[in-house]
């Protein structure tokens, strides 16, 4: 499976493995991998990805969708 465009709302469910990046890993553009606990943006897009928070409690903007659940 290729993966998915995480500026989709629609890509991402709870229980999805995705790359975000954190706010304060912007300026960098390093990817945390985690597990998706709940979908913060309302909208259907955005254009710098769609908020998520993850398992662990960090919450950041899905670059990439590794592993869809469902």
């Amino acid at each position: 499976m290729e993966n998915l465009d995480g500026k989709k709302r629609s890509n991402i469910l709870i229980g999805s493995v995705v790359e975000v990046v954190q706010k304060q890993d912007q300026r960098s553009g390093e990817l945390t991998e985690g597990i998706v606990k709940r979908i913060l943006t309302k909208s259907p897009s955005h254009p710098h990805g769609i908020k998520v928070l993850l398992d662990t409690g960090e919450v950041g903007r899905v670059k990439t969708v590794l592993f869809k659940e469902g």
